[in-house]
This record gives C-alpha cells, structure tokens and sequence, in this order.
C-alpha cells in the first residue's frame, strides 16, 4: 500500500557499479514503501575560466548524453528489481553535493554509491556522501557492501545504534520501519565505553551492575517504539565497547545500520567526523543515516 504522506525515494546515478547497486536497492525500497523511485544524474559543467571554455559545448552535451544513457540503463534496473514500479528520472548541471541536497527536501528518502567511477571510495565519501547526511533535509542511505552478485544482501536484522536516554527518537522510529517493511528483527545496540581508558578500567570491576543499569535504561527507551511497532521483534544488545565498533561488528550480519546525523555533543558535522562517517566509510552493509528533527519516513 502506498504511504501517502512520504515523498519518493531519490536515488544519484553516476554509471558506476556502485550507483547500480545504489539503483537496485533504492527500487526494492521504494516497492517496499509503495512510492516512485525518481532517478537523479547530475553533471558538472566546466567552469568558464577554463581555457576556450566556450568553445567545448560539444564536450558538454556529451556529457549529457552520457547522462542520458546512464538514466536510462538505470531504469531498467530498477524495472528487473521491482516490476512495475512508477519510476522517473531527472538531469541536472552544477554540484553533484547540493544538487541532491536541494533534492533531498522533497524526498522521502535518498541513496547513494558508496564509489563513484574512479572507484575511489574516500574520495566521494569524503565529498558528495558526507556532504549530503551532514545536510540533507531527508533520511540518506549509502548503499555498501556488495555481495559476490554485486548487490546488497536482502537477509539479516535491521541494526540501530542507540546513545541513550536523550538521543533524537528519529533513527529508532526509521529503524523500526525498516524492520517491519522487511519482516526482520531490530537489533538494538547501545555501546557505552566511549570513556577514557583509565576510566574505563576503574569501571570493569561493576560491569555486570552497568549492564543492567543500561539494559534496563534501553529498554525504557525502546518502550515506545515497541509499542508503535509491536509485530517487530526487538533484540536489546548492550556492549562495552565504542559505538563504532560494535556498529561495524553488527554490520557483517545485517542488511542495513542506522544512525543519527548527531552524537551526544549534538554536534552535527562532529558526528560525521566519528561515528556515523566511519559506518559511510567502512560498514559491511548499506547505511542510513537519519537527521534530527525531520521525516524518517
């Protein structure tokens, strides 16, 4: 059934084996979600500095052209993914970066590559990725860790990190979501050893009594969510350990993490300099990483 009140999940092409991958998951979702898939290419024009610039518009509508085709054998990725599905595509010039954030505002959902064409994987994570889960108005989801098919594994849990009591409810609630649209468990992981070495030795000692305490915490934060979901089975896992480990650890078996876009300093572009970029940068699944305060449809 379609959810009237989400926008269409947008997905960037770029003719990469990534954006491909990107495309099939992003058409599997919007089915989920019963919402168009809108497919996105946008190309960069040279700069009217260069060098007899104005004399290369050849060169340009080439790069149109390219475009073109690659929207093309995009749609037909998404139609052998999800038969049926309403799809769309749009071409536009200018910075790939805000480009898709200016998209994201009217977007249900947007996915991305984890590699552009270079293959470069912290070249555009370091760029277009970071760029738009820092600033998009929407959730984003980096698609990663392809399987021996080259796309993203279907099975597994759905995983969300959860901070504590005071962390925004959106990438819970999105969680949630995701887990039910799949009919997958959640695996809910609160990593709390974020401390000082020191600190955390003094208190290994109480660890059993800490667990407790942080179970019994999680569980209180969970509460809601369990009751707004209650055909998704929960699994509550409290670790000593860093945030980023644990998440890495769970996306071996997971087929998507979420994370929020802020961490406890509620530092957005910190965040993204720790935890949620490490999880861009080396997660063994795709990534979705959930803004505070707006839409986790």
């Amino acid at each position: 059934m379609a959810d009237t009140n989400a926008g269409p999940v947008v997905v960037g092409v770029d003719g990469s084996a990534s954006s491909t991958q990107a495309v099939h998951w992003s058409a599997l979702e919007a089915a989920r979600r019963g919402v168009p898939l809108v497919l996105v290419h946008v190309w960069t024009p040279l700069p009217v500095s260069v060098p007899h610039a104005a004399t290369l518009g050849h060169y340009e509508d080439g790069l149109v052209a390219r475009g073109n085709q690659w929207l093309a054998e995009a749609s037909v990725v998404a139609q052998d993914a999800a038969p049926g599905l309403t799809t769309g595509t749009r071409m536009s010039s200018g910075s790939v970066a805000g480009q898709l954030i200016g998209r994201s505002a009217s977007a249900g959902l947007l996915v991305l590559g984890s590699r552009g064409l270079g293959g470069f994987t912290g070249l555009l994570v370091g760029s277009t990725a970071v760029a738009v889960t820092a600033y998009g108005h929407c959730p984003v989801v980096v698609v990663r860790g392809a399987t021996l098919n080259g796309l993203s594994r279907q099975d597994g849990p759905v995983v969300v990190g959860v901070d504590g009591p005071s962390t925004d409810g959106d990438p819970i609630r999105f969680a949630c979501r995701a887990a039910a649209l799949r009919n997958v468990p959640l695996v809910a992981v609160h990593a709390w050893s974020d401390l000082p070495l020191t600190a955390a030795w003094e208190l290994t000692t109480y660890w059993q009594t800490i667990r407790l305490a942080e179970a019994e915490a999680l569980s209180d934060r969970l509460a809601v969510y369990r009751a707004e979901y209650p055909e998704v089975r929960v699994e509550q896992v409290v670790v000593r350990d860093g945030p980023v480990h644990a998440l890495l650890d769970h996306s071996t078996t997971a087929q998507l993490v979420v994370v929020g876009s802020r961490g406890r300093g509620g530092f957005r572009g910190l965040l993204l300099g720790s935890t949620s970029q490490a999880l861009v940068y080396h997660s063994a699944c795709p990534v979705a990483v959930v803004p505070a305060g707006v839409r986790s449809g």
